[in-house]
């Protein structure tokens, strides 16, 4: 037995390691190391509080947007999957529940004497529960692949907040641009706009870490050419949730990813956020008052 052998890292036992965590006195890897005042801790005395005063979060590891990097980079979008398709699941068996989860802008009677229904009679919800909402099987498989293609490489590198925050104002900017350009009784549904989204603030993050651009151009380019090019047969592709999802995320993805040191970081990341929901608000209040 070699007695002159340095002790294994606790997570890693096959890292041999001459340094310890200096509040529990577990020998830990480079891989392991955080930065403290004094020193390296470990991830679960990190987690377990800095013993600086700080939120225990405050040494964890980030990623390039400053989110804390998680045990599982994809969790959020396997739960936006699973939520896709438990609605898909509930539609299929209650087709009532698609009725009134669609984007329907204009004003409509269900059934006549019945109550007002669409967005512009203030069924506002519509614009987000319409991105959740399949009703064809070759519909959500196709966005689900788009979903965890694009949307697992940016949530690891966002964080989890951010990247549900990218999601979800893509997802809504989409919708806004529907209700503004379409017709107001065409029904639209799908996460599509929410995907262009992620698209958008992926060219961002490949610009901001100086990756090569031309992959992920020629996907933009692709994709928009499926949009605005006819297909042909049951294939109807709503350009403006696409075109609005695309710009929004690319908007919320600069400021996400803006090189902004220190405590502005989270401010101009928040900021922007704010702004583009008030951007959208603010189209949805005009075409609201246009029907109405």
């Amino acid at each position: 037995m070699d007695t002159d052998r340095l002790p294994g890292c606790y997570r890693h036992p096959d890292r041999d390691t001459g340094i310890s965590c200096t509040r529990c006195e577990r020998p830990i890897c480079p891989e392991c190391m955080i930065s403290a005042s004094v020193g390296f801790q470990c991830p679960e005395c990190v987690r377990a509080g800095s013993g600086t005063g700080h939120h225990p979060t405050a040494n964890a590891p980030r990623t390039v947007a400053g989110g804390v990097v998680a045990a599982d980079p994809h969790l959020v979008t396997k739960i936006l999957i699973g939520i896709n398709v438990l609605v898909f699941i509930a539609a299929l068996s209650d087709q009532a529940l698609a009725v009134q989860l669609e984007l329907i802008g204009g004003r409509y009677f269900e059934y006549p004497g019945g109550p007002l229904h669409g967005v512009a009679t203030g069924e506002y919800y519509r614009l987000l529960t319409s991105v959740f909402l399949h009703v064809e099987w070759w519909h959500i498989i196709g966005n689900m692949i788009g979903l965890w293609v694009i949307g697992g490489p940016l949530e690891a590198a966002l964080g989890r907040v951010r990247y549900l925050a990218v999601f979800l104002l893509s997802g809504l900017g989409g919708s806004a641009l529907v209700y503004l350009l379409s017709e107001p009784y065409v029904q639209t549904l799908g996460a599509s706009g929410a995907v262009f989204g992620l698209l958008g603030a992926t060219v961002v993050l490949a610009k901001r870490l100086r990756y090569e651009m031309r992959p992920v151009i020629v996907m933009v380019v692709l994709m928009l050419v499926l949009t605005f090019v006819p297909l042909g047969g049951a294939l109807t592709v709503s350009w403006q949730a696409h075109v609005g999802g695309l710009v929004t995320g690319a908007l919320v993805g600069l400021g996400m990813l803006m090189p902004t040191a220190g405590r502005h970081r989270a401010l101009v990341q928040w900021g922007t956020c704010a702004v583009a929901f008030l951007l959208v608000a603010m189209v949805i209040l005009l075409r609201t008052a246009e029907l109405t």
